[in-house]
């Protein structure tokens, strides 16, 4: 399927004269390396080798015609084609014209006169005080031991309960049951079902309880979203979460730190990187989103559809490394995950034919040494030597695309800085 908003028409014809030489020169080079059965090498004659390679030939003729003829017919035309031309007429045949006609997408021009002027707004990269402490907090809670409470009382917010418990789901008698053992849960905690803290609160070890829990739609765990779960539970301990002080013999377990200054200044300097390539990539998105909306313009469909081939591939690889089995995989809707990923792949195609055109008004270039970087990167990543992948990349066009693609971060960035604070 092509958009009729980027598709040209083109209609070729070649004159009788030269496909007839055409297909004297493709008969004649079969004609001397033919091996048919009954016949010396070379010495097949014409007539024999037409007729049995008569298919081959007639392809060979096209391959030697058309595309030469086709390319130098689309540069008159003035417009960039993409994707694989479409053939809806063609006519071959020895001592005829050749008459074919074809349909391709192309880049349409547009207007990116005023992109200057487009903004949106563009945050402070400050990290705060709520930032570093959530960090130190975090880093804490990761060095977090639980030691069982000893004294004899009732469980309260913020105490960690030891339970075993069986679940039965409501309206789901064949399913199996939802139990575990010697599992914490803390009480109160943000992340606990309220259902269970409400029955924890004031329990003491030893009891025996009944839940009834009721699941969010959107509850992480996809086998209880939406359902209602009844629990019997056996509460055997309580337990205490404590936090680590902040402390010099803290930042030395956390890492290679000498003391807490260290700890604490490379956590703000994490945290600010962090936060700098958040805020910068969030807005470039939201910048690429107002160009978009300013300058519109229809895109070929062959473009858009391998943006998508290219986001469902990631896709697929990410569910591989998740631990996906390839029979599970067959199994996807294919269909709907195209079409899911749509709006995405015509958006980034947009972006990237945007980011063009603004790279060539502004003149960015990618230097040599930018590229090798790259390469550099890339080999150390998939451990391939760098000469081979240069080489490769050489061959396959990846070094040109791999240049391209730098050319618009640059130009990304460089449109993000022009950004009023």
């Amino acid at each position: 399927m092509l958009n009729p908003e980027c598709t040209r028409e083109l209609v070729l014809e070649v004159p009788a004269e030269d496909v007839s030489k055409a297909f004297r020169s493709v008969s004649r080079n079969y004609q001397k390396y033919a091996k048919i059965p009954g016949f010396r090498a070379g010495k097949v004659p014409e007539s024999v080798v037409k007729k049995r390679f008569a298919e081959q030939i007639r392809k060979d003729v096209i391959d030697q015609l058309l595309p030469g003829r086709f390319n130098q017919a689309v540069r008159e035309l003035g417009v960039a084609p993409v994707g694989q031309p479409q053939v809806t007429e063609l006519t071959v045949e020895d001592g005829q014209p050749l008459h074919v006609k074809a349909v391709f997408e192309y880049i349409p021009a547009f207007s990116i006169d005023g992109y200057t002027e487009v903004t949106v707004p563009k945050p402070s990269v400050e990290i705060t005080e709520e930032d570093y402490e959530h960090e130190m907090m975090q880093l804490r809670e990761s060095r977090a031991t639980v030691e069982p409470v000893e004294e004899d009382r009732k469980i309260v917010d913020g105490d960690w309960a030891e339970i075993s418990y069986t679940g039965k789901v409501e309206g789901a008698d064949d399913a199996p049951p939802v139990s575990g053992e010697d599992t914490l849960v803390e009480v109160g905690g943000k992340d606990t079902v309220e259902a269970f803290s409400s029955a924890l609160r004031g329990a003491k070890p030893g009891e025996q309880l009944h839940v009834s829990a009721a699941y969010p739609p959107d509850y992480p765990e996809a086998k209880l979203a939406g359902k209602t779960v009844d629990y019997e539970i056996a509460v055997k301990a309580i337990k205490k979460r404590t936090l680590p002080e902040l402390s010099d013999e803290f930042a030395k377990e956390v890492g290679d730190y000498d003391n807490l200054a260290e700890l604490e200044n490379r956590v703000r300097e994490h945290l600010a990187n962090r936060k700098r390539r958040s805020v910068e990539g969030e807005t470039k998105d939201r910048l690429m989103h107002a160009l978009i909306e300013r300058f519109p313009f229809p895109v070929a469909e062959s473009l858009v559809q391998e943006q998508v081939d290219a986001r469902l591939e990631r896709g697929l690889r990410a569910l591989a490394a998740q631990g996906m089995q390839t029979e599970q995989m067959r199994k996807l809707d294919f269909g709907r995950l195209r079409e899911a990923q749509r709006d995405s792949a015509v958006a980034e195609v947009k972006t990237g034919l945007l980011l063009a055109r603004i790279a060539h008004e502004e003149g960015v270039e990618v230097s040599d040494e930018e590229l090798d970087r790259e390469i550099q990167i890339a080999a150390l990543q998939s451990r391939e030597p760098v000469d081979a992948l240069r080489t490769r990349l050489t061959e396959d066009g990846g070094l040109a695309r791999i240049r391209e693609q730098l050319k618009r971060e640059k130009t990304a960035q460089l449109l993000y800085e022009r950004l009023p604070a």
